[in-house]
């Protein structure tokens, strides 16, 4: 049976056939398959070589900082000097870590390899540790801390810049917490192995190992690929981001200021610092009078307690950030704050009083994610995210500075318990403005 064709429609011919069954197919063209490969904007896929040389970079880096921590007033006050040139040295190194906070992160955005500036950063460090070992005489001294904390000011935004250019900002908030797990790995095997060579070799033994670290840092180092690492400061999407300025020509300073999201943040972090970097030392003054024999040991705990928890959260943290925005994570950094502070005041247990540590494992899981990935966010497409970062890092330090002497004073004239409080206080006064102020920053749509 014959199917009848269309009137308008005429019987093919053998020659017509074989034409039409192998008639190529247009290709498509070379940009519609890029487009197609690229998948969802600013997601972008970083090759495992790179990923692990970011992993063994934090971790290096988080050994040779250690380096310059708690050691260093044991290995002033065996060099026989008197506690207040220990004091005046390690004055010197927070001030130029203060006032190097947006210098350095001006010079991180000025420079065209971001793996140049971190490599310099480490050889600045590992050369400081070096003249502290070999000459430890008190000009050589105070060149070294000089020199070792203006390094970490090109250093710590330089990590941020790496981490962000490899992956994009969609997927910042995990890579971050990576580099906060890997980090709290490596403060706490440096404090091990950086002890036990202090105990059994020297105290000088420290800062060559300090030294030799360099060695290993840079060779996780040469794992990033640089054809790897895009810009941070080009943003894809149509809109600024929330709170963003864009780069005008009236100067830097007059950018800074009229971020309103950024300002708001720094503000808030001073306060954060105001009232966290104090709180340790009050815990350690108490554990010494109520438990003087093992307060060694129980300090130690304090110190390693919030990194376990770092270490463990770091990643979770992360990812949370990119699924429930910024500010849910922002206000439980805040509020372990005021809750740490409380607890302290009304606990007497030693024991209790490491336990309750747990929290500031929290807010350092928080904010060592949210600090460089927040000040992505409101400086995205502006061209000053490293400069903002300084900022930020800059109003952290007054912070921090200030805490000390605004806890000591309220310490010695109403006493540990009122000075907590008053410290609790401070972390509420900083909840309080996240939750008021503070706008998400994080973009409902990935662009």
């Amino acid at each position: 049976m014959t199917v009848p064709l269309p009137k308008d429609r005429r019987p093919l011919k053998p020659r017509e056939v074989v034409r039409s069954e192998f008639r190529p197919r247009p290709m498509p063209r070379r940009e519609a398959l890029a487009d197609a490969a690229e998948g969802p904007a600013d997601m972008k896929a970083i090759s495992r070589t790179s990923s692990r040389g970011l992993d063994g970079f934090a971790f290096f880096v988080a050994n040779l900082q250690t380096g310059f921590g708690p050691f260093l007033a044991v290995y002033f006050t065996q060099a026989k000097w008197t506690q207040s040139d220990i004091g005046f040295a390690l004055t010197i190194g927070s001030l130029v870590s203060l006032l190097g906070q947006v210098p350095g992160g001006a010079f991180v955005d000025a420079m065209r390899s971001l793996r140049f500036a971190a490599g310099f950063s480490v050889v600045a460090i590992a050369l400081s540790a070096f003249a502290l070992a070999m000459w430890p005489n008190f000009l050589i001294v105070i060149l070294a801390m000089a020199a070792h904390s203006a390094a970490s000011c090109i250093l710590t935004p330089a990590i941020a810049a790496i981490s962000i250019g490899l992956v994009g900002h969609a997927r910042a908030g995990e890579r971050l917490g990576r580099n906060a797990s890997f980090s709290a790995l490596g403060n706490a095997v440096a404090a091990a192995g950086m002890g036990a060579c202090g105990y059994y070799l020297s105290n000088d033994a420290v800062f060559y190992l300090t030294a030799f670290l360099m060695i290993p840092t840079l060779v996780a180092l040469s794992f990033i690929r640089a054809d790897e690492i895009g810009p941070v400061t080009v943003a894809k999407a149509p809109g600024p981001a929330p709170g963003a300025v864009a780069p005008r020509r009236d100067g830097v300073v007059r950018a800074l200021l009229a971020n309103r999201a950024l300002m708001c943040f720094g503000g808030c972090m001073m306060l954060f610092f105001l009232a966290n970097a104090a709180m340790l030392p009050l815990v350690g003054s108490m554990l010494t009078l109520r438990a003087s024999e093992t307060a060694t040991a129980l300090i130690a705990a304090c110190i390693v307690v919030p990194q376990v928890v770092l270490a463990v959260s770091g990643p979770a943290v992360g990812r949370a950030a990119e699924r429930w925005g910024r500010r849910p994570l922002l206000l439980i950094g805040f509020a372990a704050l005021p809750i740490r502070g409380l607890l302290f005041a009304y606990t007497s247990s030693p024991e209790l009083l490491v336990a309750i540590q747990v929290f500031d494992g929290i807010s350092a899981a928080v904010f060592g994610v949210m600090v460089p990935l927040v000040v992505s966010d409101v400086t995205r497409g502006t061209g000053r995210f490293n400069l903002a970062l300084g900022a930020v890092g800059t109003a952290m330090g007054i912070g921090a500075a200030l805490s000390t002497s605004l806890a000591g004073i309220m310490a010695d004239r109403l006493g540990s318990h009122s000075a907590f409080l008053g410290l609790a206080a401070v972390g509420f006064a900083g909840f309080v403005m996240i939750a008021l102020i503070m706008p998400e920053t994080r973009r409902s749509t990935v662009a």
